[in-house]
C-alpha cells in the first residue's frame, strides 16, 4: 500500500471545498488522493455514494479533467441518475457534459456504435431482449435436428450468458464448457449463434461488453484512443463485477492507473450473475502501489448491530478486513428467537410489529428479510388475518407469482369447470401441442352455444372439427379433470394440488427446465401444498386466496416490506427481522451443494448484508421444526447464529406450538398420497358414440362429470339445430359441401364433397343455397 500523495490531498488554496467539507477523514483522503490507483474499501452504511461523488465533483472543479474526460461507472440507471443528480448540486451544470457517466452496459454499447463495422456489424445495430433470444435460439436448436425438450433453449441462453460474462468467444472454451450443452455442441452452437446475430445485425446484452472487449485487445490504436480519453476512472460497487467487467475497467487504466473503485468484499453476494469477488482481492496485485482507503463509520446501525455483523463475517477467510464503528448512541442487543416452528415464526413476528406499531414506530421503517422467495407466504397469510399492511419489494407477492397462479388456475377449474378464465390459462400449460388455432376454435364454439369453455371442449374433441393429435389430447386433459374432481371428493386439497402438479407435467416440466428460477418455482409450488394443508376444504382454501388477493390489490398507507436478502442490499430500516436461519435454508443447503466453501462463505456476506439494513433493531428466528417439500423436518439453528459474538446477542425461546407437537414425528409414509405422482398408473382412452372417457380408475368424463356440483349435466349440453335435417345440403368452412346423412344432439355426420364422411358440429355449419 503506498503512502497518500500529499500534492494531491489540499486544494491549491488550501481550503477544504464545500463538496469535501461534510466528509470524515477517510473519505475526504478519497476525495483528494487524485493520482494513481484508489481502492475505496466501504463498509456497509458508510457513506461511500457520498465520498464518491464528491471525488467526483473535486476532479471537474479542480479543473483536473473535463468532464467528457471521466469514466465513472455504475451498476444500475438509478444509481447513475442519483450519481449525477448529487454532482450537480456541487458542480452545475458541468455534469451535463458528462457522457461516459452510466452502467456498464450504456457504456458499451456508446464504444460499440463507434466501432462497430470492427466486430462486423453496422453502428445502428439492434439490441435483442431475452424473448428474442429465446426465438433464436429456439430456431437454431430446431434447425439443426436437437431435441429442444431434451436440450431447452433457455438452458442454451444461460451458458451463453455464462460464457460472455467471463469473456470467453466461441473458440476460447475448452473441452469440459463445450460439453456443457447437447454432449459436445455448446461450442458449435455458440458460434452459430454469434453468426446469426451478425447477420441480422444485432447483438444481445453481452455483447455490448464482449464486443468492446474483443475490440480493444485486437485494435491497439482504439484502445490508445481511449486511454488517452479517460484521465481518470471511477467505478462504483466493484465487488460485483464479472469477468469481462474486469478484463475491460483493467484495459482502461493501464496507461493512466488513475482508477479509483469502491466496493466492499464483505457485500458480494452476486456469484449467480457472475460476480466475481477475487476482481476486488487482487485490486492491489493488478495496481502495484494502490492507495487503500477504508471507510469504516457507519452511520446507520447501532453499535451492538455493527459488532454482531462484525463478528460473524470475521469467519471468512476471503477478504481484505475492516472494522465497522459508530458514533451513534447503544442500542438493544440483536436478538435471537428460537420458536417451534414456521407458523409459530410469522405470528411471533406478526405480534411483534403489531407492538411497534402501538408504539409508534412507522411501518415503512419495518423490513422482512427471507433467504428464499417461498418464505414470504407464511407471513403474507399470517398479515392478512391480522389485518397488517404488507408489500412485496424485488418479486411478485406470493399469489400472484406465475407457477402460483397456473396451480391456482388447475384448482379453480377443478372446483368450478365453468370457470373460463382459469381453463384458457392453463389448458396448453405446460405445453401440449394446443396452439392458438385450437382456443380459437373451443372459444367460437363456447360462444355460439353458450357453453363453458371446459364444456365446448369436450363437444368439439368428438367431432372432426379439430386435428386427430388435438383432439386426443383435449380428451385426455378433459378425462385428468374428471379423475381429479372425483379425487378432490376424497383428498385433502394439499394431496389434490400435489397429484395435479405430477399428473398434468407441470412439475415435469420445471424440473426439465434448467434455467436459474425454475428451483424457485418447484419451491413455492411445494410452499403452496404445505399451505393447503391448513384447511379442510378445495373452497375453504380458494376463498381465502381470494381475500388475499382482494388485500393485495388495496394500495393505501404503510406497510411492512418483505422482501429477500439480496433485494435489501443498499437498502435500510429502523426494524429488520431475520426469520429463517436453520441449516438448510439459511445458509441454503442447494447453494452449499452447488459451491461448496465459496458458497458458504458468500452465504455468510449474505447474513452480514442482512444485518447490516437494520439501523435500530435487528431480529433473527429460528425454528425448530420446517416443513419442507411436504415433510415435517426437525431444524437446527444456522451455523451463522452460533458465528454472532455471545456478548452481542440477546437469546429468547418461544415453543407456544404445543398443539402441533404431533407434526415433529410426521413422515412421508405417513401421506398416503406422497407418491401418488411418481406411482399413478397410465391411463387409457376410448373413444366411441356419445364419447366417453375411460380410464383406470373407471372415471367416465361425459358432460355430468363436469358439471360443477349441483347442477345438472343437462344445463351444459348444446341445444341441437331445429333447422337442419336429414338430407340436408350443408356447406363448412373446412370441408366445403356436403349432405347430412346422420344426427345426434347437436353432432352432424355428414358425405362431404370432397373430404369423405365427417363428424361435425352443427353450429359450424350451414344451409347451403
Amino acid at each position: 500500500m503506498r503512502p497518500l500523495s500529499t500534492p494531491s490531498q489540499v486544494p491549491e488554496n488550501g481550503t477544504i471545498p464545500p463538496y469535501a467539507a461534510g466528509l470524515n477523514a477517510p473519505q475526504k483522503q478519497a476525495v483528494l488522493t487524485t493520482e494513481g490507483p484508489v481502492l475505496m474499501l466501504a463498509g456497509a452504511g458508510t457513506g461511500k455514494t457520498a465520498a464518491l461523488t464528491a471525488r467526483l465533483a473535486h476532479l471537474i472543479a479542480t479543473r483536473r479533467a473535463w468532464p467528457s474526460e471521466i469514466l465513472c461507472v455504475t451498476f444500475t440507471n438509478k444509481a447513475a441518475r442519483e450519481m449525477r443528480n448529487r454532482v450537480a448540486r456541487h458542480i452545475g451544470d458541468a455534469v451535463e457534459g458528462m457522457p461516459w457517466l452510466g452502467t456498464f452496459h450504456s457504456i458499451g454499447a456508446r464504444m460499440l456504435r463507434r466501432h462497430a463495422e470492427l466486430v462486423g456489424l453496422k453502428s445502428n445495430f439492434t439490441i435483442i431482449d431475452t424473448d428474442d433470444q429465446l426465438r433464436l435460439l429456439k430456431q437454431l436448436i430446431v434447425g439443426n435436428d436437437l431435441d429442444e425438450k431434451r436440450w431447452p433453449p433457455r438452458q442454451l441462453a444461460g451458458l451463453i450468458d455464462r460464457w460472455k460474462n467471463r469473456g470467453l468467444n466461441p473458440a476460447d472454451l475448452d473441452a469440459a464448457e463445450n460439453e456443457a450443452y447437447a454432449n459436445g455442441r455448446g461450442q458449435e452452437f455458440y458460434k452459430l449463434y454469434q453468426e446469426r446475430l451478425k447477420t441480422l445485425n444485432a447483438c444481445d446484452f453481452g455483447d455490448l461488453l464482449l464486443h468492446v472487449l474483443n475490440i480493444l485487445r485486437q485494435h491497439r490504436d482504439v484502445l490508445a484512443q481511449y486511454q488517452q480519453r479517460f484521465k481518470y476512472i471511477l467505478v462504483d460497487e466493484y465487488q460485483d463485477t464479472n469477468q469481462v467487467q474486469y478484463l475491460w475497467l483493467r484495459l482502461l487504466a493501464q496507461e493512466r492507473k488513475n482508477i479509483c473503485v469502491v466496493g466492499d468484499d464483505d457485500q458480494s453476494i452476486y456469484s449467480w450473475r457472475g460476480a466475481e469477488v477475487a476482481n476486488i482481492l487482487k485490486f492491489e496485485k493488478d495496481f502495484p502501489g494502490a492507495a487503500v482507503v477504508k471507510l469504516e463509520q457507519n452511520y446507520r446501525s447501532t453499535p451492538q448491530i455493527l459488532a454482531a455483523a462484525s463478528g460473524l463475517i470475521d469467519a471468512n477467510s476471503e477478504r481484505i478486513g475492516k472494522t465497522l464503528w459508530t458514533e451513534l448512541p447503544a442500542g438493544d442487543k440483536v436478538r435471537v428467537v428460537g420458536v417451534w416452528d414456521g407458523p409459530e415464526e410469522a405470528r411471533r413476528v406478526g405480534e411483534e410489529i403489531e407492538r411497534l406499531e402501538r408504539e409508534g414506530a412507522p411501518l415503512d421503517q419495518v423490513a422482512i428479510l427471507v433467504r428464499a422467495q417461498y418464505q414470504t407466504r407464511e407471513f403474507e397469510d399470517r398479515f392478512i388475518q391480522i389485518g397488517l399492511n404488507y408489500r412485496i419489494v424485488g418479486g411478485f407477492r406470493f399469489y400472484e407469482r406465475a407457477e402460483i397462479r397456473d396451480a391456482l388456475a388447475y384448482l379453480r377449474v377443478i372446483e368450478q369447470p365453468a370457470d373460463d378464465l382459469a381453463f384458457e390459462r392453463i389448458y396448453n400449460q405446460p405445453k401440449r401441442g394446443l396452439g392458438a388455432k385450437t382456443l380459437d376454435a373451443m372459444s367460437r364454439h363456447a360462444r355460439t352455444t353458450q357453453l363453458p369453455l371446459a364444456a365446448a371442449s369436450l363437444d368439439l374433441a368428438d367431432s372432426d372439427e379439430l386435428p386427430a393429435r388435438a383432439r386426443n389430447t383435449l380428451i385426455g386433459l378433459l378425462g385428468l379433470f374428471v379423475h381429479w374432481r372425483e379425487a378432490a371428493e376424497q383428498e385433502t386439497p394439499a394431496n389434490l394440488m400435489r397429484m395435479v402438479l405430477a399428473e398434468s407435467g407441470y412439475e415435469d416440466m420445471l424440473q426439465k427446465d434448467r434455467s436459474p428460477e425454475s428451483a424457485g418455482r418447484l419451491e413455492n409450488l411445494s410452499e403452496l401444498a404445505r399451505a393447503m394443508e391448513e384447511y379442510d376444504t378445495l373452497t375453504d382454501f380458494l376463498e381465502h386466496v381470494s381475500l388475499v388477493m382482494d388485500n393485495d390489490a388495496r394500495d393505501d398507507g404503510e406497510k411492512v416490506t418483505i422482501m429477500t436478502m439480496h433485494a435489501a442490499k443498499g437498502l435500510e430500516f429502523d426494524n429488520v427481522f431475520l426469520p429463517g436461519w436453520e441449516e438448510g435454508v439459511f445458509p441454503s443447503q442447494r447453494s452449499l451443494d452447488e459451491g461448496g466453501l465459496a458458497s458458504l462463505e458468500e452465504e455468510r456476506r449474505l447474513a452480514y448484508v442482512a444485518i447490516t439494513r437494520a439501523r435500530r433493531r435487528c431480529t433473527i428466528l429460528h425454528a425448530a421444526n420446517r416443513r419442507i417439500y411436504g415433510q415435517w423436518t426437525s431444524s437446527i439453528p444456522s451455523r451463522f447464529v452460533e458465528e454472532l459474538p455471545e456478548d452481542m446477542i440477546a437469546r429468547e425461546t418461544s415453543m407456544t406450538g404445543g398443539a402441533s407437537l404431533w407434526r415433529a414425528n410426521w413422515s412421508e409414509h405417513d401421506d398416503p398420497f406422497a407418491h401418488v405422482a411418481r406411482d399413478a398408473p397410465a391411463r387409457t382412452q376410448t373413444r366411441g358414440p356419445g364419447w366417453q372417457r375411460a380410464v383406470s380408475t373407471g372415471y367416465d368424463a361425459t358432460p355430468k362429470r363436469l358439471a360443477e356440483p349441483g347442477r345438472s349435466a343437462a344445463s351444459f349440453a348444446a341445444k341441437p339445430r331445429s333447422d337442419i335435417a336429414l338430407g340436408a345440403r350443408v356447406f363448412h368452412d373446412k370441408f366445403g359441401y356436403g349432405t347430412v346423412t346422420g344426427q345426434e344432439g347437436n353432432k352432424l355426420e355428414i358425405n362431404f364433397e370432397h373430404a369423405g364422411t365427417k363428424r361435425v358440429i352443427d353450429s359450424f355449419v350451414k344451409l347451403a343455397d
